[in-house]
């Protein structure tokens, strides 16, 4: 098996097409990507692995790259002591996830770039992430951690075996199945209040620093409004969206939310803008809104979603195009640059305008970061004519920061990122009253339908340059199932539902482990180390919500749009396949939303002629409804309604459309007025 062709002594990372390996087809290293080729020069050559994992808009590994792997002697330590491996994370999530969570088991605080020493059968048994060239912040030098590591393995073989089993023994008790109860409104409450313990009452998001926006909890925490009736979930979603949106976090120029900011004011980003953030916070945006509307939060999705057409649209095949990954946090070698000014700057653009800019975005001679001005609005709404002029400063700048060297993009498709995005988009489409949205999230949904999907039903998980680089993953086939769920319920097309379907069925074809959950590799992946007692099984969220979290949610929505008991059982499986570890729920916001959507979820069927504008009113409401546990469904036959759905066979009582809604198996009094509809779905006061 081993004896294959020597490869070259070289870096080989020139022929691959995920932008961040080609950030590094130029390092002195003789990187290899990820896979069998390098395993096997690694066990023929009885030499350990370096891997370094990493993302193209990641500001640490661009400073690990210029200080490490640019240079030469380091280089050449690299590559005479180790077998050399890069990963694009993005592209190989599951990758990531072992050796990050292999680094964890060490102790050590997770992030990128990730860095970790494997053995020849790429068993880890040491790691960190970034490492200065030289004794720095009570980190060690890179060269003499390189150097310490290889020595170890060739003459401290007890040390390194212990570590591999000890660290192989967590990664299957991570995987390990924990089956337990279903989960009730008992710990949903003990968990509830444990997370909004946790947020921070001025700042809003979790408390502390660093902060990132954490989608999976604050909508958990929203949707428990609606369980509760209990204002403090409501609220801390308004707060963390209020001060993002006027802080350095987002890009008042030209839209979108950075990754996190580096302090607990939301003032300084990381300014790496990646597709899943925005995606998700499109969505708590319009389920915000939809409660209680606001001009703050009407501006950053149009603004939002500007950004994500304009900037993020990536290739385009037959007329479609989905959405690209990230946009870099440096440029022109500098983090940052593309998107700070200095007072002088903005003097000479806007003139007489300048004063109240400065006073409005926190512009000052000094700045407000390493001497420039991050843009955060600090002066609240003004009238019609001051908040005017301020637009036209704001656009002044914008064409201005045009003509500067732009971040890197990375524009690979992800699967799962764009299924965030498509159902980012139906909700702003529906509460924003923006059509032209919703067909953005049709073409996107239809581009990975068409280019990444597989002969056998599963949709394949990274695309770039016309070609797939990476095999679908459960995330992939549950975030794109709950997208095209989202578009049936935007627009009643059966098509959808049948495409939902058809990968909720390649999910437990390829992914199911048995026994009512998910698995995030599929059964057939051939180059995932290991072996089965570590393929990794899990329901915490991190910034995405995990695969199987979406699966229930997905499972739970689909019954409730088809009375089908085969989803509702799918999901009560998946609930219960964690609910044995209570200790670790707290982490799995998404599986305790879809537990709260299988118990008290509503479907909303609209019954009468959808072309007719009194139906059009009624599923605008149902659609724009702000709890997440809402299902729709259109009905211009009501007895063509599945038969075991609880409304099949109902008529409005008389001529016209009507609304039914559908808890707990029974449907209540038909409803003809769009407003009473609204109030019926909108529970207690935002």
């Amino acid at each position: 098996m081993d004896a294959q062709p020597t490869p070259p002594a070289a870096n080989l990372l020139a022929q691959q097409t995920s932008p961040y390996l080609l950030q590094h087809a130029a390092n002195p290293v003789h990187w290899r990507p990820w896979g069998e080729a390098a395993l096997a020069e690694a066990r023929a050559n009885d030499r350990p692995i370096l891997l370094s994992i990493g993302y193209a808009a990641c500001h640490w590994c661009h400073v690990m790259a210029h200080e490490s792997f640019e240079d030469p002697e380091t280089a050449a330590l690299m590559n005479r002591l180790f077998v050399n491996i890069k990963v694009d994370r993005e592209e190989r999530p599951d990758i990531d996830h072992l050796y990050m969570s292999a680094l964890h088991a060490l102790g050590e605080q997770g992030g990128w770039p990730l860095t970790m020493f494997l053995t020849p059968e790429a068993v880890p048994f040491w790691g960190g992430t970034y490492f200065p060239p030289a004794p720095r912040w009570g980190r060690p030098g890179f060269r003499q951690v390189l150097q310490g590591v290889a020595e170890a393995y060739r003459s401290d073989h007890e040390a390194v075996a212990q570590n591999t089993a000890a660290l192989s023994r967590a990664l299957a008790a991570m995987s390990a199945a924990r089956p337990g109860e279903p989960i009730g409104p008992d710990t949903l409450d003990r968990i509830g209040g444990s997370l909004l313990a946790a947020t921070d009452p001025e700042q809003g998001g979790l408390r502390g620093a660093p902060k990132f926006p954490n989608p999976p909890v604050f909508r958990f925490l929203w949707q428990e409004r609606f369980r509760t009736g209990r204002p403090a979930g409501a609220e801390s979603l308004h707060r963390l969206l209020e001060r993002m949106s006027q802080g350095g976090i987002y890009d008042h120029l030209g839209g979108g939310y950075a990754r996190y900011s580096t302090d607990a004011v939301w003032l300084v980003p990381h300014f790496e803008k990646m597709l899943y953030d925005n995606a998700q916070i499109l969505e708590l945006l319009a389920l915000a809104h939809a409660a209680a509307p606001s001009p703050l939060y009407a501006a950053r999705a149009e603004e939002t979603v500007g950004w994500l057409i304009r900037d993020m649209t990536a290739q385009a095949v037959g007329g479609r195009a989905a959405f690209a990954a990230s946009e870099d946090a440096d440029s022109e070698g500098e983090e940052g640059r593309f998107y700070v000014w200095t007072e002088a700057e903005i003097d000479t653009l806007l003139g007489a305008d300048s004063p109240p800019f400065k006073r409005a975005y926190d512009v000052t001679a000094t700045g407000n970061w390493e001497g420039h001005a991050i843009l955060r609005r600090v002066t609240p709404p003004g009238d019609g004519a001051e908040e005017a002029r301020l637009a036209r400063g704001r656009a002044a700048l914008l064409a201005a920061r045009a003509g500067r060297v732009r971040p890197g993009r990375d524009d690979k498709v992800l699967a799962d990122w764009n299924g965030l995005a498509v159902a980012g988009l139906c909700r702003a489409a529906a509460v924003f009253g923006r059509p032209d949205w919703l067909d953005r999230a049709a073409e996107a949904f239809d581009f990975v339908m068409d280019a990444m999907a597989a002969k056998d039903g599963r949709v394949q998980h990274a695309w770039r340059l016309g070609r797939v680089t990476a095999a679908g993953l459960l995330e992939d086939q549950a975030a794109m199932a709950r997208a095209a769920l989202a578009l049936f319920e935007a627009r009643g097309e059966p098509r959808r539902l049948a495409q939902a379907r058809g990968l909720v069925a390649a999910a437990e074809a390829w992914f199911a482990d048995g026994a009512g959950a998910f698995y995030t590799t599929a059964s057939d992946a051939a180059d995932v180390p290991l072996g089965p007692a570590a393929r990794p099984r899990a329901a915490g969220d991190n910034a995405t919500p995990s695969g199987n979290g979406m699966m229930a949610e997905v499972l739970a929505r689909l019954w409730h749009l088809t009375g089908e008991d085969g989803f509702r059982r799918g999901a009560e499986a998946v609930v219960a396949a964690f609910s044995g570890r209570p200790d670790a729920l707290a982490a799995s916001p998404t599986l305790l939303a879809a537990a709260d959507l299988l118990a008290r979820g509503a479907c909303v069927v609209v019954a009468g002629d959808p072309a007719q504008p009194a139906a059009q009113a009624l599923l605008a409401a149902a659609l724009a409804a702000p709890d997440p546990a809402v299902c729709v469904l259109r009905a211009a036959d009501p007895a063509a309604v599945p038969s075991g759905h609880p409304a099949h066979g109902k008529t409005p009582a008389a001529a016209g459309a009507r609304a039914f809604v559908c808890r707990n198996g029974t449907c209540g009094l038909p409803v003809a007025e769009p407003g009473a509809l609204a109030g019926m779905l909108a529970g207690a006061p935002a």
